[in-house]
Protein backbone atom coordinates (compact mmCIF):
# COMPACT_ATOMS: atom_id res chain seq x y z
CA UNK A 1 0.00 0.00 0.00
CA UNK A 2 1.42 3.38 -0.99
CA UNK A 3 0.83 6.00 1.67
CA UNK A 4 -0.31 9.26 0.07
CA UNK A 5 -1.52 11.05 3.23
CA UNK A 6 0.28 11.15 6.56
CA UNK A 7 -2.72 9.94 8.56
CA UNK A 8 -2.75 6.69 6.54
CA UNK A 9 0.24 5.60 8.63
CA UNK A 10 -2.21 5.01 11.48
CA UNK A 11 -4.06 2.36 9.47
CA UNK A 12 -0.76 0.56 8.86
CA UNK A 13 0.21 0.57 12.54
CA UNK A 14 -3.04 -0.40 14.30
CA UNK A 15 -2.99 -4.12 13.35
CA UNK A 16 0.69 -4.46 14.31
CA UNK A 17 2.14 -5.18 17.78
CA UNK A 18 2.73 -1.88 19.57
CA UNK A 19 6.28 -0.53 19.67
CA UNK A 20 7.53 1.14 22.87
CA UNK A 21 8.34 4.85 22.65
CA UNK A 22 10.75 6.37 25.17
CA UNK A 23 10.35 10.16 25.29
CA UNK A 24 13.21 12.23 26.76
CA UNK A 25 12.15 15.18 28.95
CA UNK A 26 8.48 14.76 27.98
CA UNK A 27 7.20 17.57 30.18
CA UNK A 28 5.38 19.79 27.66
CA UNK A 29 1.77 19.70 26.50
CA UNK A 30 2.50 19.11 22.79
CA UNK A 31 4.68 16.08 23.47
CA UNK A 32 2.46 14.56 26.16
CA UNK A 33 -0.75 15.10 24.17
CA UNK A 34 0.76 13.67 20.99
CA UNK A 35 1.98 10.56 22.83
CA UNK A 36 -1.38 10.26 24.61
CA UNK A 37 -3.21 10.32 21.28
CA UNK A 38 -0.83 7.72 19.85
CA UNK A 39 -1.32 5.46 22.88
CA UNK A 40 -5.11 5.80 23.05
CA UNK A 41 -5.34 5.12 19.30
CA UNK A 42 -3.45 1.85 19.87
CA UNK A 43 -0.42 2.89 17.81
CA UNK A 44 2.31 2.57 20.47
CA UNK A 45 3.13 2.14 24.14
CA UNK A 46 4.39 5.36 25.76
CA UNK A 47 7.15 5.87 28.33
CA UNK A 48 7.68 9.43 29.58
CA UNK A 49 11.08 10.27 31.08
CA UNK A 50 11.15 13.54 33.00
CA UNK A 51 10.15 15.39 36.15
CA UNK A 52 7.08 13.51 37.39
CA UNK A 53 5.53 16.56 39.07
CA UNK A 54 5.75 18.56 35.82
CA UNK A 55 4.31 15.64 33.84
CA UNK A 56 1.41 15.19 36.26
CA UNK A 57 0.74 18.96 36.20
CA UNK A 58 0.56 19.05 32.39
CA UNK A 59 -1.65 15.95 32.35
CA UNK A 60 -4.07 17.62 34.76
CA UNK A 61 -4.13 20.85 32.73
CA UNK A 62 -4.69 18.99 29.45
CA UNK A 63 -7.16 16.48 30.95
CA UNK A 64 -4.89 13.60 29.98
CA UNK A 65 -5.00 10.35 31.96
CA UNK A 66 -1.40 9.77 33.14
CA UNK A 67 -2.11 6.09 33.85
CA UNK A 68 -1.85 5.30 30.12
CA UNK A 69 1.90 6.04 30.31
CA UNK A 70 4.81 4.60 32.19
CA UNK A 71 6.43 7.60 33.89
CA UNK A 72 10.14 7.42 34.76
CA UNK A 73 10.99 10.26 37.12
CA UNK A 74 14.17 12.10 36.13
CA UNK A 75 14.76 15.61 37.52
CA UNK A 76 16.62 17.39 34.67
CA UNK A 77 16.54 17.45 30.88
CA UNK A 78 20.15 16.24 30.48
CA UNK A 79 19.58 13.35 32.87
CA UNK A 80 16.32 12.53 31.07
CA UNK A 81 18.08 12.31 27.69
CA UNK A 82 20.77 10.03 29.14
CA UNK A 83 18.16 7.87 30.90
CA UNK A 84 16.02 7.53 27.74
CA UNK A 85 19.04 6.38 25.72
CA UNK A 86 20.05 3.95 28.49
CA UNK A 87 16.55 2.45 28.44
CA UNK A 88 16.79 1.89 24.69
CA UNK A 89 20.16 0.18 25.11
CA UNK A 90 18.70 -1.98 27.88
CA UNK A 91 15.90 -3.17 25.59
CA UNK A 92 13.16 -1.33 27.48
CA UNK A 93 12.08 0.66 24.40
CA UNK A 94 12.02 0.42 20.62
CA UNK A 95 12.46 4.05 19.57
CA UNK A 96 13.25 7.45 20.99
CA UNK A 97 11.61 10.89 21.03
CA UNK A 98 12.73 14.40 21.95
CA UNK A 99 10.51 16.33 24.33
CA UNK A 100 11.10 19.87 25.61
CA UNK A 101 14.89 19.80 25.59
CA UNK A 102 17.23 21.40 23.11
CA UNK A 103 18.33 19.44 20.06
CA UNK A 104 22.01 19.63 21.03
CA UNK A 105 21.37 17.96 24.40
CA UNK A 106 19.22 15.27 22.79
CA UNK A 107 21.85 14.60 20.13
CA UNK A 108 24.67 14.58 22.68
CA UNK A 109 23.01 11.67 24.48
CA UNK A 110 22.53 9.74 21.22
CA UNK A 111 26.12 10.42 20.08
CA UNK A 112 27.82 9.61 23.40
CA UNK A 113 30.69 7.25 22.50
CA UNK A 114 30.35 5.04 25.60
CA UNK A 115 26.60 5.12 26.31
CA UNK A 116 24.94 6.35 23.10
CA UNK A 117 23.13 4.70 20.21
CA UNK A 118 25.72 4.87 17.43
CA UNK A 119 27.65 2.07 15.77
CA UNK A 120 31.14 2.73 14.40
CA UNK A 121 31.07 4.56 11.09
CA UNK A 122 27.33 5.34 11.21
CA UNK A 123 26.17 8.70 9.87
CA UNK A 124 23.32 10.41 11.70
CA UNK A 125 20.87 12.38 9.57
CA UNK A 126 17.44 13.99 9.76
CA UNK A 127 14.65 12.89 7.41
CA UNK A 128 11.35 14.75 6.98
CA UNK A 129 8.13 13.63 5.29
CA UNK A 130 5.83 16.49 4.28
CA UNK A 131 2.26 16.67 3.05
CA UNK A 132 2.22 19.89 1.04
CA UNK A 133 -1.16 21.18 -0.20
CA UNK A 134 0.40 22.59 -3.38
CA UNK A 135 2.16 19.33 -4.37
CA UNK A 136 0.54 16.14 -5.66
CA UNK A 137 2.32 13.63 -3.42
CA UNK A 138 4.24 13.30 -0.17
CA UNK A 139 7.78 14.70 -0.19
CA UNK A 140 10.63 13.03 1.69
CA UNK A 141 13.64 15.31 2.21
CA UNK A 142 16.79 15.99 4.20
CA UNK A 143 18.93 17.06 5.88
CA UNK A 144 17.32 20.03 7.65
CA UNK A 145 18.63 19.76 11.20
CA UNK A 146 21.84 17.79 11.80
CA UNK A 147 24.52 17.95 9.07
CA UNK A 148 25.30 21.60 8.23
CA UNK A 149 27.22 21.03 4.98
CA UNK A 150 27.24 17.34 3.98
CA UNK A 151 30.20 16.03 2.03
CA UNK A 152 29.75 13.48 -0.76
CA UNK A 153 29.91 10.45 1.56
CA UNK A 154 27.29 12.01 3.84
CA UNK A 155 25.10 12.83 0.84
CA UNK A 156 25.23 9.18 -0.21
CA UNK A 157 24.10 8.17 3.30
CA UNK A 158 21.31 10.77 3.35
CA UNK A 159 20.13 9.68 -0.10
CA UNK A 160 19.93 6.08 1.08
CA UNK A 161 17.94 7.14 4.16
CA UNK A 162 15.49 9.06 1.95
CA UNK A 163 15.07 6.02 -0.28
CA UNK A 164 14.50 3.75 2.73
CA UNK A 165 11.79 5.99 4.19
CA UNK A 166 10.08 6.39 0.81
CA UNK A 167 10.04 2.62 0.38
CA UNK A 168 8.50 2.20 3.85
CA UNK A 169 5.76 4.56 2.63
CA UNK A 170 5.07 2.11 -0.17
CA UNK A 171 6.93 3.83 -3.03
CA UNK A 172 8.62 0.91 -4.78
CA UNK A 173 11.20 2.93 -6.75
CA UNK A 174 11.39 6.51 -5.42
CA UNK A 175 12.38 9.42 -7.63
CA UNK A 176 15.16 11.32 -5.87
CA UNK A 177 16.10 14.88 -6.83
CA UNK A 178 19.52 16.29 -5.88
CA UNK A 179 18.85 19.98 -5.38
CA UNK A 180 21.42 22.59 -6.43
CA UNK A 181 21.56 26.20 -7.59
CA UNK A 182 21.47 25.11 -11.21
CA UNK A 183 20.67 22.09 -13.34
CA UNK A 184 24.02 22.55 -15.09
CA UNK A 185 27.05 20.55 -13.98
CA UNK A 186 29.20 23.45 -12.79
CA UNK A 187 32.46 22.21 -11.18
CA UNK A 188 32.93 25.40 -9.15
CA UNK A 189 29.59 24.87 -7.38
CA UNK A 190 29.96 21.80 -5.11
CA UNK A 191 26.23 21.04 -5.02
CA UNK A 192 26.16 20.86 -8.83
CA UNK A 193 29.21 18.60 -9.04
CA UNK A 194 27.94 16.34 -6.25
CA UNK A 195 24.51 16.15 -7.90
CA UNK A 196 26.06 14.85 -11.11
CA UNK A 197 28.18 12.30 -9.20
CA UNK A 198 25.20 11.01 -7.21
CA UNK A 199 23.11 10.65 -10.37
CA UNK A 200 25.90 8.67 -12.03
CA UNK A 201 26.35 6.50 -8.93
CA UNK A 202 22.67 5.62 -9.17
CA UNK A 203 22.92 4.73 -12.84
CA UNK A 204 25.87 2.44 -12.09
CA UNK A 205 24.10 0.70 -9.22
CA UNK A 206 26.13 2.23 -6.39
CA UNK A 207 22.93 3.77 -5.05
CA UNK A 208 20.16 1.20 -5.35
CA UNK A 209 16.37 1.16 -5.33
CA UNK A 210 15.66 4.58 -6.79
CA UNK A 211 15.93 6.88 -9.79
CA UNK A 212 18.36 9.64 -8.79
CA UNK A 213 18.63 12.84 -10.85
CA UNK A 214 20.88 15.83 -10.33
CA UNK A 215 21.85 18.50 -10.18
CA UNK A 216 18.41 20.11 -10.36
CA UNK A 217 17.20 23.60 -9.48
CA UNK A 218 14.20 23.59 -7.17
CA UNK A 219 11.86 24.77 -9.94
CA UNK A 220 12.67 21.69 -12.02
CA UNK A 221 12.15 19.38 -9.06
CA UNK A 222 8.53 20.41 -8.52
CA UNK A 223 7.45 21.67 -11.97
CA UNK A 224 7.53 19.69 -15.23
CA UNK A 225 6.93 22.82 -17.30
CA UNK A 226 10.09 24.49 -15.95
CA UNK A 227 12.06 21.38 -16.90
CA UNK A 228 10.54 21.39 -20.40
CA UNK A 229 11.41 25.05 -20.93
CA UNK A 230 14.98 24.49 -19.76
CA UNK A 231 15.38 21.37 -21.88
CA UNK A 232 15.85 18.86 -19.06
CA UNK A 233 14.18 15.53 -19.79
CA UNK A 234 13.87 13.40 -16.64
CA UNK A 235 11.08 11.41 -14.98
CA UNK A 236 12.14 13.00 -11.69
CA UNK A 237 11.36 16.58 -12.77
CA UNK A 238 7.96 17.67 -11.51
CA UNK A 239 7.34 14.29 -9.90
CA UNK A 240 10.04 13.89 -7.23
CA UNK A 241 9.35 11.74 -4.18
CA UNK A 242 12.56 12.76 -2.39
CA UNK A 243 14.79 15.84 -2.27
CA UNK A 244 18.39 15.93 -1.07
CA UNK A 245 19.24 19.50 -0.08
CA UNK A 246 22.83 20.73 -0.44
CA UNK A 247 23.07 22.29 3.02
CA UNK A 248 21.14 22.82 6.23
CA UNK A 249 20.08 26.37 5.33
CA UNK A 250 18.29 25.24 2.16
CA UNK A 251 16.65 22.26 3.87
CA UNK A 252 15.64 24.08 7.03
CA UNK A 253 14.15 26.99 5.09
CA UNK A 254 12.03 24.60 3.03
CA UNK A 255 10.98 22.69 6.18
CA UNK A 256 9.71 25.86 7.85
CA UNK A 257 8.16 27.20 4.65
CA UNK A 258 6.05 24.04 4.35
CA UNK A 259 4.45 24.81 7.71
CA UNK A 260 4.45 28.61 7.89
CA UNK A 261 3.68 29.53 4.26
CA UNK A 262 2.08 26.43 2.69
CA UNK A 263 -0.08 25.24 5.63
CA UNK A 264 1.48 21.81 5.23
CA UNK A 265 1.87 18.96 7.69
CA UNK A 266 5.08 17.09 8.30
CA UNK A 267 6.83 14.51 10.40
CA UNK A 268 10.52 14.08 11.11
CA UNK A 269 12.92 11.48 12.47
CA UNK A 270 16.64 10.92 12.88
CA UNK A 271 18.15 7.90 11.09
CA UNK A 272 21.54 6.28 11.43
CA UNK A 273 21.31 5.35 15.13
CA UNK A 274 20.42 1.85 16.29
CA UNK A 275 16.76 2.88 16.55
CA UNK A 276 14.70 5.64 14.92
CA UNK A 277 14.63 8.85 16.93
CA UNK A 278 11.83 11.41 16.67
CA UNK A 279 13.24 14.90 16.24
CA UNK A 280 10.76 17.70 15.69
CA UNK A 281 11.15 21.37 16.51
CA UNK A 282 9.96 22.44 19.95
CA UNK A 283 7.63 24.80 18.07
CA UNK A 284 6.10 22.07 15.89
CA UNK A 285 2.43 21.23 16.35
CA UNK A 286 1.02 18.35 18.35
CA UNK A 287 -0.18 16.86 15.06
CA UNK A 288 3.33 16.98 13.62
CA UNK A 289 4.66 15.17 16.67
CA UNK A 290 1.92 12.52 16.32
CA UNK A 291 2.83 11.90 12.68
CA UNK A 292 6.52 11.71 13.64
CA UNK A 293 5.73 9.10 16.29
CA UNK A 294 3.84 7.06 13.69
CA UNK A 295 6.68 7.24 11.17
CA UNK A 296 9.28 6.20 13.75
CA UNK A 297 7.07 3.33 14.93
CA UNK A 298 6.76 2.08 11.35
CA UNK A 299 10.53 2.15 10.89
CA UNK A 300 11.12 0.54 14.27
Amino acid sequence: MEITKLDQMFDILRPLPNKRLVAAWAVDAHTICAIHEAVTNDLIEGILVGDEKLIQKVCAEEKVDPSVFRIVHTPTDIAAADKAVAMINAGEGDFLMKGLLSTDRYMKAILNKERGLMDNGAILSHVTVAEVPTYHKLLVFGDVAIIPLPDLAQKVAITNYLIKVAQFLGIEKPKVAIQAASEQTLPKIPSCADGAILAMMSRRGQIKGAVVEGPLGFDLIVDKESARIKGVDSVVCGDADCILFPNIEAGNTFYKSVVKLMNGELCAIVMGARVPAVLTSRGDSERSKLYSIALAAMLA
